[in-house]
């Protein structure tokens, strides 16, 4: 009885300091998941205050190795005991290293490298580097989802997180997405072209076959710069290393984060051309950051790069990821058809969708209390996604599509 006070005596003093320093709305959203606190977490799992363990397919696509996988933890403590923070101005090797590695396993021609925190911040730099060139004007895809930061915020498509900062620093046009015909009417030889190659938050939105070429030969053919937003795309997610390549595109700007870090560190880069990254080349003081290829976050990224190479995590994400929609997707036809209408995606990146947002909210409920973490879409509401580790084993399988029948069963009784 004393650990369960004690328990609840923190999971209570962790809800009011959430609610008193870093936000009342993340603190009613914590008390609607039911005011679980995250305690500590391995590979697949993670376990909560109360001594609840979990399985982690959430963490908006940033668990690709897991949590804490041992070499990217080694490397990081490594670096941690001999170098943890470089001066910015004497040469650092372990960017150099990282950066590296991160240009040879990028499409050919993508050779210079700048190194972010956060997503948001990677497509800043493309932003920058494409108004260097002349391309100032923005054009990315509705539903598409680029940060929120005032740069990057133009191209992410929902008005919920635009409208409280109107007018904003600058203006970006959307086209439906998939739809080369309505790109064809706006692109012109001063544009800059921001695309997923699938749309995570706007639904895991999968484009066309060969849509991407297309784009990629209009912009060719109008003198347009084409950047692919590969956040969370990338590094093998979608089942190979970029998603982009499947259909042969080489952009000028490829995005990268989220999984770069190892799920230990943030770290992201906008991955360029030599002609996209010319003014940078030219000036390193254009566009800097302090903690930009901090030597902790770099350790991390070459580390998860040998990981994901030497482990063939590609591989497995593509081979786990089909199974597991195809399984999911006979579950969804069988327990729910009318209200789980659809079971999509790529790789290791699955798009639940559902008849209307109440019923998302609803799965994501069931499916905590079946004891496995998922995400829902910030841009499409009625869509919940599943974002697993690719070193998921086969009992995590089986736990992820047996909390999944169990939430849809549960669904079709609270809506028969």
């Amino acid at each position: 009885m004393n650990l369960l006070n004690e328990t609840t005596r923190t999971e209570t003093a962790v809800l009011e300091r959430t609610g008193a320093h870093l936000g009342a709305s993340r603190a009613r959203l914590a008390g609607v998941l039911g005011g679980l606190v995250e305690d500590r977490s391995q590979g697949t799992r993670l376990w909560t205050t109360d001594g609840r363990e979990f399985l982690n397919v959430g963490g908006y696509g940033v668990f690709l190795l897991g949590a804490r996988h041992p070499r990217v933890v080694a490397a990081v403590e490594e670096q941690l005991g001999r170098h943890p923070l470089g001066t910015r101005a004497l040469l650092e090797p372990a960017a150099a290293e990282a950066a590296e590695a991160l240009a040879e396993r990028a499409p050919g021609g993508l050779s210079k490298i700048y190194f972010a925190g956060a997503g948001t911040e990677a497509v800043e730099a493309a932003v920058k580097m494409a108004a260097t060139l002349g391309r100032h004007r923005l054009v990315g895809a509705r539903d598409g989802y680029h940060g929120k930061t005032l740069g990057s915020l133009p191209l992410t498509a929902n008005p919920t997180y635009q409208a409280p900062f109107r007018p904003l620093l600058r203006a970006a046009e959307h086209v439906p997405y998939g739809d080369i015909a309505a790109l064809e009417a706006t692109v012109a030889d001063d544009t800059c072209v921001v695309l997923e190659p699938v749309q995570g938050e706007g639904g895991v939105n999968v484009p066309p076959p060969g849509y991407l070429k297309q784009v990629e030969r209009l912009c060719r053919e109008r003198g347009a710069l084409l950047v692919i937003d590969e956040i969370m795309t990338g590094l093998g997610r979608t089942g190979s290393w970029w998603a982009c390549e499947r259909d042969g595109v080489v952009p000028d700007i490829l995005l990268a984060g989220k999984s770069l870090g190892g799920g230990l560190l943030p770290v992201s880069a906008a991955i360029a051309t030599e002609e996209a990254f010319a003014a940078l080349d030219a000036d390193l003081c254009l566009h800097t950051s302090t903690f930009s290829a901090a030597p902790l976050g770099m350790a991390a990224a070459r580390a998860t790069l040998q990981v994901i190479e030497e482990e063939g995590l590609v591989e497995r994400a593509a081979v786990i990821g089909a199974r597991l929609r195809a399984t999911l997707d006979d579950i969804r036809r069988r327990e729910c058809p009318g209200l789980l209408v659809d079971v999509r995606g790529a790789g290791l990146l699955i798009g639940l969708e559902f008849a209307d947002p109440g019923l998302a909210g609803g799965f994501l409920l069931e499916l905590i209390d079946a004891g496995v973490i998922a995400n829902h879409s910030l841009n499409a509401g009625p869509v919940v996604r599943l974002t697993p580790p690719a070193v998921l084993g086969s009992a995590d399988e089986a736990w992820l599509v047996e909390a999944f029948e169990r939430a849809c069963v549960a669904l079709r009784s609270l809506n028969g």
